[in-house]
């Protein structure tokens, strides 16, 4: 598929405007075949660190890439620390795939090339910590076919208040330690993700939904007038029509009225600034808003997003924070078909259900046609946690959810933990999950998904300085995998 687009910008400007111009190839053409399902199969000298749940034995487990891996065009090349927010797609340069992923403790956002069979063969980082400025987290690929412009990569910083987002090109020169490339109308928050909804969410418009990971947490919303306008829209976060602002006063089982509020004075305004808007004008304030998902099928089905609010604890690990859920959340939105600063709000998992044994601490978020795929981000290490880190299938037709995946810490093996538990910490849910991606339409292959792991206690001096920058003492490794056979 080749992609032309332009960028309309003013001088010291992010970018404004991304519109495609033309379209190449669709997978049906035979310069993208699908990839042969036989060539899936590990990529890596590591193993991977996951495994399915009873019920899920036939999904079919194959690594990618990992930090021990040496490409043969970049052999200098390291796959650094937490991989988290991902973008995977056909290299418009010829033969086979791009994949791009945040490395969230480095700051930084790699780009690696596969061949037609999925094999990493070249490396480079295309942001550093530098470039990056603030802890880089989940993210999402605006493409033209899906959103109307594009493509565009859009990482959402975190770590302080005064965090931004990028809008980085995908295709383009390796410019990593460019930091002009932060999207100011969107304002500075400690943001997750910043996710365009579908084209034909509301025909005409660009909606952008950010969620904040702060205690105080908002879900923000971005509105354009212009289809890819990334400067001229406006900025409102949600409010429930009674005004009631305190997270947990929501229950499982009851439907809220939510609005969008207008903030003012976004572009000239501090992280500090807006969050006391959010006071003043009494938008929810959750418990860290992280990953935002939107529905997929087409015909408006995208007006409906989901999104973790992951929670949190007093100190003992025990004691939840008043007016603030602790296990974590997961909330429906469904905005109104006509105006997309209305909507319907309810709460559809809460760990409060099954404290320490359903979801703890959800972070990021899949979602397809079908399923609601929920993964566990649970370092926060509550006292009554029983389970490793675990991704949820959460069924939209019958309501229920199953654990599907877990982190596979072999901690009988003491071969595989002198290696991958070198820091010698064997409590519960020590490694987290970064983004889940369907890749399937890309690749060709129904059903095939990639997940990004962040194996926290698997550490080695070698892995240090991978994006090369010079500023980070991170010196964990990280994987990302494919996983075959979930259902959309």
């Amino acid at each position: 598929m080749n992609m032309h687009f332009t960028r309309i910008q003013k001088a010291g400007s992010a970018a404004l405007i991304l519109s495609a111009l033309t379209l190449g190839c669709s997978l049906e053409d035979h310069n993208n075949a699908p990839v042969d399902s036989a060539k899936l199969v590990n990529r890596s000298v590591n193993p991977a660190l996951i495994k399915s749940m009873p019920g899920f034995e036939d999904l079919k487990i194959t690594t990618l890439i990992s930090s021990d891996d040496k490409l043969a065009d970049s052999p200098d090349f390291i796959y650094g620390a937490q991989p988290d927010g991902g973008a995977f797609m056909r290299n418009p340069d010829g033969e086979g795939f791009v994949m791009i992923n945040n490395h969230e403790i480095l700051f930084s956002v790699s780009r690696v090339y596969l061949d037609k069979e999925l094999k990493p063969v070249k490396g480079e980082y295309i942001v550093d910590a530098e470039g990056g400025q603030w802890r880089l987290c989940s993210a999402t690929l605006a493409t033209p076919q899906e959103h109307g412009f594009g493509p565009v990569f859009l990482t959402a910083g975190e770590s302080n208040s005064e965090s931004m987002t990028h809008a980085i090109d995908p295709f383009g020169a390796a410019d990593k330690k460019n930091k002009t490339r932060t999207v100011s109308a969107f304002g500075k928050w400690n943001a997750e993700n910043a996710v365009p909804l579908p084209e034909d969410a509301f025909a005409g418009k660009t909606v952008i939904v950010i969620g904040e990971d702060d205690t105080n947490g908002q879900l923000v919303l971005y509105v354009s007038d212009v289809v890819g306008d990334l400067n001229n829209g406006k900025l409102y976060a949600l409010r429930r029509t009674n005004q009631e602002s305190v997270e947990t006063d929501m229950q499982k089982g009851q439907v809220y009225d939510v609005e969008f509020i207008p903030f003012d004075n976004v572009k000239t305004s501090t992280g500090t600034e807006l969050q006391a808007q959010t006071v003043d004008k009494k938008m929810v304030q959750f418990a860290r808003v992280e990953d935002i998902d939107y529905l997929k099928g087409g015909n408006g089905l995208g007006r409906n997003i989901y999104f973790t609010a992951t929670g949190v604890s007093q100190a003992d690990k025990v004691t939840p924070v008043e007016g603030k859920n602790m296990w974590g959340r997961v909330y429906h939105l469904e905005f109104d078909a006509s105006n997309p600063l209305k909507g319907k709000l309810k709460i559809i998992m809460d760990g409060q259900d099954k404290p320490g044994s359903f979801i703890v601490n959800p972070d990021n978020i899949c979602v397809t046609k079908n399923f609601v795929y929920v993964q566990e981000d649970g370092d926060s290490f509550y006292k009554n946690n029983d389970h490793d880190g675990t991704i949820w299938q959460y069924n939209l037709a019958t309501k229920q959810s199953k654990a599907m995946l877990q982190m596979n810490h072999r901690r009988e093996d003491a071969a595989f933990n002198a290696k991958y538990n070198s820091v010698g910490n064997n409590s519960l849910s020590t490694w987290e999950y970064g983004a889940m991606i369907d890749i399937s339409d890309v690749v060709g292959i129904p059903e095939t998904f990639m997940v990004n792991l962040h194996p926290h206690t698997w550490q080695d001096e070698k892995y240090k300085g991978a994006d090369g920058s010079g500023i980070s003492t991170n010196k964990e490794g990280g994987q990302t995998v494919i996983v075959q056979g979930i259902k959309q």
